[in-house]
């Protein structure tokens, strides 16, 4: 069947449940900030299934639900909760943590039950580099093995790999050791300041322009998708590469990178925390509905905070001025950790709008 074309301000691409903040790692760079033990008022079974039962309201297509955490595989109930979306039609991803619980066994129970995609990460070419981040031993080789496991399923896996300035000299290596593994798609995930990636450094915005030159020369040759996360100015840098190669307009648009267009925080997006929340990512976490009271179709269409990330007209600085405003919009993430306003330019893009000139600050308002 082909479905209609999906505009982002009335239905997500993607919808990311935390389904629990319980997870057995430490990772250094953790959004959630997990901790051992499921958080007491997390989205009960009977919660969780209401929410689910929502999902469907977008109409066709239907968003992706990808359960993520903490580590989905603490929830006791995972099983039923994913048959029971996968019973109105909605396609499930995971995201599950490199610990014992994850076994061949268990991927070919979640694939048996309909999980259509897998996420995993790897943050290090060695043991030593990507245990060091994951905060335990033998995460490295629970990663790798996984991913073999699941290419014996037939189970599209998704690998995510943390950038940060103590990681990008080790990412080539990291790509070589994916090369010849079974992957869809290998997501480049740029450092967001909140939870406890507060405590590791970012990529200069030179750096990162370098570091995104690099990511497109070796996408075109990769033998999985190559895409980034928290970094919607790689489209612009891909863009100005494919032109400087001489590809037209048109087949700019047909390139790899054009899927994701348009698709930022709350836009192409929706976060439900394990307490409900709704936000417009996990990234941007600004609580603006709660499951267990809002309709997610309403929330995500008409509260004032996602009808204004809906419309990139609506953001300020070079972000508001740029040429590249409807394709990219910025990280609204990365806005609101740098500024405290989720519509403010991303820091982390470079690029100055042609004719664009910095309003001064009043004097008022500057002291």
């Amino acid at each position: 069947m082909r479905h209609a074309a999906r505009d982002y301000s009335l239905t997500p691409l993607n919808i990311y449940w935390e389904v629990t903040q319980a997870c057995a790692l430490a990772c250094r760079h953790c959004r959630a900030s997990a901790m051992p033990d499921a958080h007491p008022r997390q989205l009960s079974h009977e919660e969780g299934v209401a929410f689910i039962r929502q999902i469907p309201q977008f109409g066709d297509p239907m968003p992706t639900l990808i359960l993520t955490g903490g580590d989905p595989l603490e929830r006791h109930d995972l099983l039923p909760l994913i048959d029971e979306a996968r019973r109105l039609g909605v396609d499930v991803s995971i995201t599950p943590a490199a610990t014992g619980a994850l076994t061949k066994e268990v991927l070919a129970t979640l694939a048996a039950h309909g999980v259509s995609g897998l996420g995993l990460s790897l943050d290090g070419s060695t043991a030593e580099r990507h245990d060091a981040i994951r905060g335990i031993r033998g995460t490295y080789e629970r990663t790798l093995a996984a991913i073999g496991w699941a290419g014996e399923l037939g189970l599209p896996v998704q690998v995510n790999t943390l950038v940060t300035a103590g990681t990008a000299a080790d990412i080539p290596a990291v790509y070589e050791l994916l090369e010849s593994m079974p992957l869809t798609r290998w997501s480049l995930f740029f450092l967001i300041s909140v939870g406890r990636g507060t405590l590791l450094e970012p990529l200069s915005p030179r750096d990162g322009e370098e570091f995104m030159a690099w990511v497109h020369k070796i996408s075109s040759a990769a033998p999985f998708v190559v895409a980034t996360t928290e970094a919607p100015s790689y489209r612009r840098v891909a863009i100005e590469q494919m032109r400087a190669a001489g590809l037209t307009a048109e087949q700019t648009r047909r390139s790899r990178v054009a899927r994701s267009f348009g698709v930022r925080d709350g836009h192409g997006v929706m976060f439900v925390s394990h307490l409900g929340e709704i936000c417009p990512a996990g990234f941007l976490p600004i609580p603006v509905g709660d499951v267990r009271t809002d309709s997610i179709v309403e929330v995500y269409r008409d509260a004032p905070l996602f009808k204004s990330l809906h419309d990139p007209r609506q953001l300020t600085g070079r972000c508001h001025h740029c040429q590249h405003q409807q394709i990219c919009g910025g990280s609204r993430a990365r806005a609101y950790a740098a500024h405290g306003d989720p519509l403010a330019e991303d820091p982390f893009c470079p690029h100055i709008p042609p004719h664009y000139t910095r309003t001064p600050q009043p004097v008022e308002a500057a002291r």
